[in-house]
């Protein structure tokens, strides 16, 4: 058994808690992050063996290292096995291009490898309390769905979910407003940015906490960050060997790239990151120009990276020692349009017969741009939600149908509960006390 990780604030690094503590309060009181003491580094012979390991048995090799000392093997594994139930193929789109489709599991996107790691953790921890966990979770779409299936029928816990009226496509929306049970869906009269502010209100709130035991399930949580590592060291595993990989990765509220830096800090090989966003390139902008600017987010055909201050920039910065060069010199940054992004998912699908959904393609362009510069690398780019969860812009784009997989027919068949709230803190806080 490891010694139990203890996690500090971004705020400050001298304030450590247990894992428990982390998971369950999402948020440090002074509004910082939770971050690992330490990043443990993996042996040479591991990677060398990863290749013959199942992608259970790499999550469970990563996992044991970060969380391992404050929850029992065999639990562990119960966590890791229902969490991983599910594949995340590498498809060779063409010669040194990989999509690392993440869009398997049960709500079609990346966000249930996170999501159902996080909701078997916090229900393991809510055993232990003799109050019931309420998470509130804010959403631009995928974050939603994934945390509501996650959670639902979990003993012990209760979802409200966030999310801005009109800025999420008809089937992220069913997938968390059709579920009742243990879930609340609040339809906000706002932007997702709007939602992630009173979710932070919420946590800082002194009577909001006398009367819920709150914490988050957004990337915020490190429960939620921690497992969307596994898939980068399962996809260099996969890879051919000897290369120089890099990673692309569609960007948003940034817990994807974190995840990737935090494997790379333990000894995974990846040469390079791209970040890559829609218009709301704050980041890139960031690493063009040394600034970062926070402002209201711009909507996209890529809504769920549609954020405007992206809540992991904190964590990037913690793990460069807040060094612009440092992190320049391993992150590229771009951002496109919606036509350069609809142009890509064209050709795409004309050149190679593969379909992108509207945020895959982001992170394809950015790959592809990097690898202009830099033609000896191997590129895999994060497919991270399935197309048919963005059929309008998919069909107009490639004048096509798109096959609905059974899981999403299902959702689409049952009918919408959601309350509708004004975007300001006491409106928010009025209805939580009567929902």
């Amino acid at each position: 058994m490891n010694s139990s990780m203890k996690f500090y604030s971004t705020n400050n690094s001298k304030n450590l808690v247990s894992l428990q503590e982390a998971v369950i309060k999402g948020l440090a009181p002074d509004n910082g992050l939770y971050m690992p003491e330490r990043i443990p580094v993996f042996s040479t012979d591991f990677f060398n063996s990863l290749s013959q390991k199942s992608f259970q048995e790499i999550a469970f090799a990563v996992a044991k290292e970060l969380v391992g000392g404050d929850i029992s093997s065999d639990q562990l594994k119960k966590i890791i096995d229902h969490t991983i139930s599910f594949d995340a193929p590498l498809v060779e789109v063409e010669k040194n291009i990989f999509a690392l489709e993440l869009f398997h599991g049960p709500t079609l996107a990346f966000k249930d490898f996170g999501a159902r790691f996080m909701s078997q953790m916090l229900g393991h921890f809510a055993k232990q309390q003799n109050r019931e966990i309420v998470i509130l979770v804010a959403t631009s779409g995928d974050t939603g769905s994934a945390v509501a299936n996650g959670f639902l029928g979990v003993p012990g816990t209760r979802v409200i979910v966030l999310y801005p009226q009109g800025k999420v496509s008809e089937i992220q929306e069913k997938q968390f407003t059709t579920l009742g049970k243990n879930i609340t869906a609040i339809e906000m009269n706002g932007t997702f940015d709007d939602c992630q502010r009173l979710v932070k209100q919420a946590f800082l709130d002194q009577e909001l906490n006398k009367s819920f035991f709150l914490t988050s399930a957004n990337s915020i949580n490190i429960a939620r960050l921690i497992p969307q590592s596994f898939y980068y060291f399962y996809a260099w595993s996969r890879l051919p060997k000897n290369k120089n990989v890099v990673f692309s990765i569609p960007s948003g509220n940034f817990g994807n790239l974190t995840a990737g830096l935090i494997a790379k800090k333990m000894g995974l090989p990846i040469q390079h990151f791209i970040a890559a966003t829609n218009i709301n390139d704050i980041v890139p902008h960031y690493l063009a120009t040394k600034e970062f600017s926070p402002k209201p987010s711009a909507s996209t055909i890529s809504n769920a990276m549609d954020v405007g201050n992206p809540s992991n920039f904190a964590r990037m910065l913690d793990l460069f020692n807040h060094d612009h060069s440092f992190m320049k010199n391993e992150i590229t940054g771009y951002s496109f349009t919606d036509e350069e992004t609809r142009d890509t998912m064209r050709e795409v699908y004309e050149k190679f017969n593969y379909t992108l959904d509207p945020h895959g393609a982001i992170g394809y362009l950015g790959l592809k741009k990097y690898q202009s510069q830099n033609p000896e690398s191997v590129g895999v780019f994060l497919e991270t939600a399935h197309p048919a969860k963005f059929l309008d812009v998919v069909e107009s784009t490639l004048q096509k149908k798109v096959p609905i997989p059974d899981d999403l027919k299902l959702f689409l068949s049952g009918n919408k509960k959601s309350i509708a709230c004004e975007a300001d803190f006491i409106s928010f806080k009025n209805l939580l006390q009567k929902v």
